[in-house]
């Protein structure tokens, strides 16, 4: 209890650390699934946020299993993170197969893919929605009072950090930091796909591997995915033991 107790102190200082002039957004949300799936009993997460023009687009995902079925419910409009993102309240399913009914194109998807239960939780400040956070589990049932109280409040933190008080006063800013977010997902996944490639990974593994090297370094997790989309970083370098890299090899990325 007290080791669960740390981590949940941790998890909550990290996601505090938004509360600065300069943060990564990108970042912010992967921390954010990551510690769900980390803290909670479900096996994946996935993270949803809405752009300037009103749609939902995926921002974070701990698997790929999680990214590909986010996907696949914005790309049908049908799902419990659009209810959950729609209606601003938590939706909650201890078994998709008993809602087949509700989202039938979705529960079919979740089977494929080994998922049988899904919480899904808005970020949401006062009566301000800007997106959704996925829970999915390998198995039916429900998750305990505790946990969900728990990831609303993860998910109330991260949100909190995402519109920041200059935000709150200025709507283009907000608009700025989820676009900003948006072409940081297309560079992340450009980058994790030549890792993907050069090393022989899974998506999960390149990824893994690719905000392994940022934080050693204590890089941006944006500027070294544009710095290998770009190749002004090497593969080779970010898939090397850590000891072995040097300052001259990470080239002139910007530390935070």
């Amino acid at each position: 209890m007290a080791d669960r107790e740390r981590q949940v102190t941790r998890a909550f200082v990290a996601l505090a650390d938004t509360l600065v002039d300069d943060y990564d957004v990108a970042d912010l949300l992967h921390t954010l699934v990551q510690q769900c799936v980390e803290l909670l009993d479900v096996a994946a997460a996935g993270l949803t946020l809405v752009d300037e023009r009103g749609g939902l687009q995926l921002l974070a995902s701990s698997t790929e299993q999680a990214r590909l079925l986010e996907l696949f419910q914005l790309d049908i409009d049908e799902g419990p993170c659009i209810e959950c993102f729609t209606t601003s309240t938590p939706v909650l399913v201890a078994d998709i197969a008993a809602q087949a009914a509700r989202w039938p194109r979705f529960a079919i998807e979740a089977a494929k893919d080994g998922f049988a239960s899904v919480h899904a939780l808005p970020l949401r400040l006062r009566k301000q929605t800007i997106g959704a956070l996925n829970l999915f589990g390998p198995n039916s049932g429900d998750l305990s009072a505790d946990d969900v109280a728990l990831a609303q409040g993860l998910a109330d933190t991260a949100t909190i950090g995402i519109l920041h008080e200059r935000a709150f006063r200025q709507g283009e800013i907000l608009s700025e930091q989820l676009q900003t977010a948006l072409n940081s997902r297309v560079i992340i996944e450009q980058a994790k796909g030549v890792l993907a490639v050069s090393g022989q990974l899974s998506m999960d593994a390149a990824f893994r591997a690719l905000r392994g090297f940022a934080r050693r370094n204590n890089l941006r997790l944006s500027d070294v995915a544009r710095a290998l989309a770009d190749r002004d970083l090497a593969p080779a370098v970010v898939l090397a033991p850590a000891e072995t890299t040097t300052p001259a090899d990470r080239g002139p990325l910007r530390h935070r």
